[in-house]
């Protein structure tokens, strides 16, 4: 953890500027950055159930169209169901 004490005589803007510099310094920042966006890699189960899922909903989804049922709250109910 990085703290900064405010010295005597010391301005709020030259803190602030000495905690930034401080923070630049340690590569807190640069470490959060990269880490931000970063996904954990799925393992193979969870691949194959995903897979599998986005089949289901397809199948569902050609058979409500070639009997002209389909439409957004049908996608919604199809979701629902599974």
């Amino acid at each position: 953890m990085i703290g900064v004490q405010k010295k005597d005589k010391e301005t709020t803007e030259s803190l602030m500027r000495r905690f930034s510099r401080k923070i630049q310094q340690s590569g807190v920042l640069v470490r959060a950055r990269r880490t931000r966006f970063k996904n954990d890699e799925k393992s193979k189960t969870e691949k194959r159930d995903e897979a599998l899922y986005k089949v289901k909903i397809r199948k569902e989804i050609d058979k409500l169209k070639k009997l002209g049922k389909f439409d957004d709250e049908a996608l919604k109910n199809i979701k629902r169901k599974m």
